[in-house]
């Protein structure tokens, strides 16, 4: 299975209402200090509509990037029920899904 793919998994395990990290994500398929690797990956995500790489935020609880925009990703993690304020997940360490 390509690393693309491993990623893909396991972010389809993360749940309605709750975040994961880019590194939380790259510990889960065993890349050492695989962060801007999966950031790479999530920017090319061919089927946002099915994996929610919106679901994917910096290990400070910010938002971080999105091919769709900011503003996108902020309307789909509330609509998911996340808090969010000045750009970060509020209750972040509530919120998070560890693998």
């Amino acid at each position: 299975m390509k690393i693309e793919e491993k990623i893909y998994c396991k972010l389809l395990q993360v749940p309605i209402g709750y975040v994961t990290t880019y590194g939380e994500l790259a510990k889960a398929i065993n890349l050492k200090n695989g962060q801007r690797i999966v950031g790479q990956i999530m920017k090319k995500n061919p089927f946002p509509v099915i994996v929610p790489c919106h679901r994917v935020v910096k290990s400070n609880g910010t938002i971080g990037g999105y091919a769709y925009g900011l503003e996108r990703k902020k309307y789909m993690l509330s609509k998911e029920g996340l808090k969010i304020n000045d750009n970060k997940i509020l209750n972040f360490k509530k919120n998070i899904f560890h693998f």
